[in-house]
């Protein structure tokens, strides 16, 4: 097997890859066009999310047989194309599952005590201890939309808390001892806490809009891990501004382009973008929930151990 990489990853993946007698080439640099022609030689390829393989660019992938993405979604490749074409998807959800839980539960548990604040304040020389009061997690409902790989992880996590775990998925049959899955109109009469884990498709896309939010009967605390374009900004913000949400983490923003880095190019920051990072009720983080030292062992790891199983055995 003849593969290119077109993301760094960790080196394992090549490594393994080559005691399996594949042949691997790195090539981190050209333009979409540039592999394009010369994709029909190969019969893998790895990647994050440097470019989109979209219909025309696997439709010059005449050899190929396996894509292996070291991420958990594929929104970035032409699944359908690809599946009918006898390409085989290897995602990696399970490899970076447990980081993304564990950066949920801990961008919550800033919110609720204020830890941002404090510490900038702290720093500054202020000393407000009424100010920075928080609040308790124990005796809150915690909802969770998208119960896959990720909502399943985070819904793990919050089992050393007395909290009750809703979850709504277009699945059913996804409850377990974690979670228990519910409509969508009694995740909203009982939500404390929103929190989002599902992939990035036309029916998420522009999902969390003011009239879904002013849906909640309480009003919420919302933490997005999963994709930026599933958030209407504007709409969380008014949303910030009226209260109906107490807090926002977010590590994902609907401005993040495809391949999530250099944000910003335009000199301007968008008006909502700019009530965000002004704001002491928001926690942002730059798309690193899923982005440990471990899970990049992980991810690697995954893609192998699927794409072996596939065509070794």
């Amino acid at each position: 097997m003849h593969i290119l990489h077109l993301d760094k990853n960790h080196p394992l993946i090549i490594e393994q890859f080559n005691e399996l007698g594949f042949t691997n080439d790195e090539d981190y640099i050209s333009s979409k066009e540039e592999v394009e022609a010369k994709i029909h030689t190969y019969d893998g390829i790895i990647i994050r999310s440097r470019f989109t393989l979209d219909q025309d660019f696997l439709s010059k992938a005449k050899n190929l047989k396996f894509i292996g993405r070291l991420g958990a979604g594929l929104e970035n490749i032409d699944t359908e194309f690809a599946k009918s074409n006898g390409v085989f998807l290897a995602a990696a959800p399970e490899g970076n599952r447990n980081a993304v839980g564990e950066h949920t539960l801990g961008m919550l548990l800033s919110l609720f005590n204020k830890l941002n604040k404090a510490d900038q304040e702290v720093r500054h020389g202020k000393w407000d201890r009424e100010g920075n009061r928080g609040i308790e997690l124990d005796g809150k409902t915690v909802g969770i939309i998208g119960y896959g790989n990720m909502g399943k992880a985070f819904a793990k996590k919050l089992k050393g808390f007395d909290v009750e775990v809703l979850c709504y998925d277009i699945k059913g049959g996804v409850s377990d001892d974690n979670a228990r899955q519910v409509g969508i109109m009694e995740l909203k009469q009982k939500c404390d806490v929103l929190s989002l884990h599902v992939p990035q498709t036309e029916s998420t896309i522009n999902m969390i809009t003011s009239e879904f939010i002013n849906d909640f009967k309480k009003n919420i605390w919302l933490l997005n891990t999963a994709r930026g374009k599933c958030v209407v900004t504007k709409d969380l913000v008014d949303g910030l501004k009226s209260g109906k949400i107490l807090g926002a983490g977010l590590d994902v923003l609907e401005y993040e382009k495809a391949s999530f880095e250099n944000m910003f190019t335009e000199k301007e920051l968008p008006e909502a973008f700019q009530y965000l990072i002004e704001a002491e009720n928001v926690i942002l983080t730059p798309h690193v929930a899923g982005w440990t030292f471990e899970s990049k062992i992980k991810l690697a790891q995954t893609v192998v151990d699927k794409v072996k199983q596939k065509f070794c055995n």
